[in-house]
């Protein structure tokens, strides 16, 4: 049987046990077993057993629970109340005012949480009843506060990251190092749309309140657990003094060491904050164990293989290429989430991508900010979700607001693509400075 017979099976196979409504991990693991019990002579129950303990038996990936817990810990803090009210005083002036705090309380708690539904649901929870007490605008306060809760997973350190650094067998902390300029630029987008909307809409924002200079140092007090906490976890990865796993346990005691100091740190914090994470973590392993089964049946079937002769026989360009992924990502973030986006992908896509000429740190960001369309693309918007269960609005209203947002996200990507050091310039002057 030939192999796109094959492939067209087991595609039929998986959508048809997805439409059944099962798991996205156990339609993967299902079709991976059909596929070597069927089109191959190799032992499917060995394969499985040796494909799940690969996945998971990794130094490296023992980062992903730790981050994760982290997030979790912080969420359960007041740190977005105290990041709202003290960046309030300093990003009033700006045309669209305390909007703005949307924006830069999502990427300061994103560079903390590594999550983009609990950045969401962090700066929304203190943000959504202040900015609609003081008048902002519906549309512009749900669309900024949707799509900049994706900066969760572009600015470290970031569970996606993390999962595509194994999956591609790069270093995680370069690939840290690549999302920072890449979640400053797309901040700055987002700022500046708001900005200018503001500009064409006075009417629509609120008056500046007033703030002096006493208020604004006397803020600075409630940012400085958030930064400090950044700037540790950021300092003792590029100054080599730990390894990411290593800055993901530092970063866990420096979590309940805030809580505890900031009062918040109960024991059924500390319990509820421990089972999410455990969730989310065996969620996480799941899906990976699945999709290393799958990699393991395309390899013993030859699909790898035989999809990057077909894509070798269209003569594609680089650009190209990347043009026709950046679809194929786009079409997958509408049905499936993106740690599965990544781990299904990337044995396929990666050999073509190398064979292309580009840098794995680079696609791994360019794949994080594609990821991050998926957060906010109906019908599994995982962002538009945490809205709608906030706000009590429909997902395809919010999907409707973030589009100016999304459409600034679509523009990082382009940049990102034709300006690629923008993404590889910082992690390559950390690796020739610890050369010399």
């Amino acid at each position: 049987m030939s192999t796109v017979v094959v492939a067209l099976v087991l595609l039929v196979v998986m959508i048809v046990f997805l439409a059944l409504g099962a798991w996205i991990p156990v339609a993967i693991a299902v079709t991976s077993w059909i596929g070597l019990v069927i089109f191959s002579d190799h032992e499917a129950l060995i394969n499985l057993a040796n494909s799940w303990w690969s996945s998971s038996a990794s130094y490296t990936l023992a980062s992903l629970p730790l981050f994760v817990w982290m997030g979790e810990i912080l969420f359960r803090t007041k740190l977005s109340e105290q990041m709202f009210n003290g960046l309030s005083p300093w990003l009033n002036w700006l045309p669209g005012r305390l909007m703005h705090v949307n924006i830069l309380g999502c990427g300061i708690f994103g560079s903390v949480s590594g999550s983009s539904a609990a950045t969401c649901a962090t700066i929304a929870k203190s943000a959504l009843p202040e900015l609609t007490r003081r008048g902002y605008d519906e549309r512009i306060t749900l669309g900024s506060l949707s799509c900049a809760g994706t900066l969760g997973i572009l600015i470290p350190p970031s569970i996606t990251m993390v999962v595509y650094a194994v999956s591609a067998d790069v270093s995680i902390i370069r690939v840290f190092l690549a999302g920072f300029l890449p979640g400053l630029l797309l901040m700055l987008l987002f700022s500046g749309y708001i900005v200018v909307w503001a500009l064409l809409n006075p009417s629509k924002t609120p008056a500046a309140e007033t703030f002096g200079w006493r208020a604004r140092m006397a803020s600075i007090r409630q940012l400085m657990p958030c930064i400090v906490l950044i700037a540790f976890i950021t300092w003792i990865m590029i100054a080599g003094y730990s390894t990411a796993t290593e800055a993901a346990a530092y970063g866990v005691v420096a979590s309940l060491a805030l809580a505890w100091v900031g009062g918040s740190l109960t024991r059924r914090a500390f319990w509820d904050s421990l089972m999410s994470a455990t969730r989310l973590t065996a969620m996480i392993m799941f899906v990976l164990g699945a999709t290393s089964f799958l990699s393991v049946t395309m390899s013993f079937t030859g699909i790898p293989r035989a999809l990057a002769e077909w894509v070798a026989a269209l003569h594609l360009s680089p650009w190209a290429l990347i043009a026709v992924l950046t679809v194929i990502y786009i079409i997958l973030g509408t049905a499936l989430d993106g740690i599965s986006m990544i781990a299904l992908t990337t044995a396929t896509v990666l050999p073509m991508v190398q064979a292309a000429g580009f840098d794995l740190v680079w696609f791994g960001i360019f794949i994080v900010l594609l990821v991050e369309i998926a957060e906010v693309t109906p019908p599994v918007g995982f962002n538009l979700f945490v809205l709608q269960s906030m706000t009590g609005k429909d997902s395809n209203y919010i999907a409707r607001v973030s589009l100016p947002f999304f459409m600034m996200m679509v523009l990082a990507i382009a940049m990102v693509t034709v300006w690629p050091t923008i993404v590889t310039w910082l992690p390559d002057l950390v690796m020739q400075k610890e050369l010399k």
